[in-house]
């Protein structure tokens, strides 16, 4: 009976998966070159979620400097592309703030290759290092929220403090071109799209393997205790790092998508705001399910969109309701939704053979 309940939950899961990737790359027949480009954006931020969903929902830490990551791996592509947009020429802030030499922490962004690397490596090895001084140190719960809420500040002042070097509040934009094509064209934000669903899907697929292996078992085991892992002969310190890690990692990843559909990075969009709207993302899609993340990432930007769009008076209040709702009625998110409704469709389904095993066979 066991196996056939797994059995039949897995094949379901893998249904939905499939279903949804062919969703995914559908769209493009379905929806408007405006539309299509603001679902990519969410797509991109449903990889921040992953990531996010990684260190909260599966290791009970709660990170409020995700957007710090995420900007990271946004400047370090816009970096790249401003480069190859000013042809060879400094770009215009640093002409407008007075530079006359390129900075040697720029040279290394006009190539793809080290731009695409460091938009990964550096926002993990900063979770790293954060995480190592951390973590060694057994500071946890709120004062290690507190710490990532600094880290963002710190880093905000710093980018918008250095104009001659970041471009200041308007950040680095100005560039319209990857690889001679235009970033403005049907044709390439088509193209963008797939790239951004074949990253999600790699996303998800690697913190599947990562929540299923014997790793995703320790990093459950540190968030429901701690301290009986610590007995047992494990360091969950080292767990933690290389969680956090991974999570800024992929939250880089995103960062770069993010500028390619949207081409623009600036401090404001690494800022405590978005940090927090990420930890929203995963609350209401469901902590703990990497599903319920990607869920929660793309449901609410779109009813931000939607809300903001229909009623750009009112459009607030609309998203505090869904919030307040959701937390109230729904603490276990939109996946926590869908899991109870087919709790209740198996529990029918066990009553109805009941009744029929009972009407055929009435001695018992």
């Amino acid at each position: 009976m066991q196996l056939r309940t797994w059995t039949s939950r897995r094949l379901w899961l893998l249904a939905v998966y499939a279903a949804s990737a062919a969703v995914l790359f559908c769209a493009p027949l379905m929806l408007s070159d405006f539309r299509l480009n603001l679902l990519a954006k969410f797509l991109a931020y449903a990889i921040v979620a992953l990531g996010l969903d990684l260190i909260w929902g599966y290791t009970g830490i709660l990170s409020l400097g995700h957007g710090v990551f995420f900007g990271l791996g946004g400047y370090a592509m816009a970096m790249y592309l401003k480069l190859a947009a000013s042809g060879g020429r400094l770009p215009d802030f640093m002409d407008w703030s007075g530079l006359t030499v390129l900075p040697w922490f720029w040279k290394p962004f006009e190539s793809i290759g080290f731009a695409i690397a460091a938009g990964i490596l550096l926002p993990a090895l900063l979770a790293l290092i954060l995480g190592y001084v951390t973590f060694r140190n057994r500071i946890r719960g709120v004062y290690f929220t507190i710490l990532t809420q600094a880290l963002v500040i710190i880093t905000t002042t710093l980018f918008v403090g250095q104009q001659a070097y970041t471009g200041g509040t308007n950040g680095v934009t100005g560039y319209s071109k990857l690889f001679g094509y235009s970033l403005a064209s049907p044709e390439t934000k088509r193209w963008l799209y797939f790239v951004t669903v074949g990253v999600l899907i790699g996303a998800f697929l690697l913190c599947r393997f990562l929540v299923k292996s014997r790793f995703g078992k320790v990093l459950r085991a540190i968030r429901d205790g701690e301290n009986r892992v610590r007995f047992i002969g494990y360091n969950p310190a080292i767990y933690q790092m290389v969680a956090f890690a991974i999570s800024a990692g992929l939250a880089g990843l995103a960062g770069m998508l993010f500028v390619l559909h949207v081409g623009i990075i600036s401090p404001s969009m690494m800022g405590i705001v978005p940090s927090i709207e990420m930890v929203l993302w995963v609350a209401i899609g469901g902590r703990g399910t990497l599903g319920g993340a990607v869920l929660g990432a793309v449901l609410l930007n779109s009813a931000k969109s939607t809300f903001s769009e229909s009623y750009p008076d009112m459009w607030t209040l609309f998203l505090g309701a869904l919030f307040v709702v959701v937390v109230v009625f729904l603490p276990k998110g939109a996946a926590g939704l869908i899991g109870q409704l087919r709790g209740i469709g198996r529990r029918k389904g066990r009553e109805s053979d009941e009744r029929t095993s009972g009407v055929r066979n009435p001695a018992v």
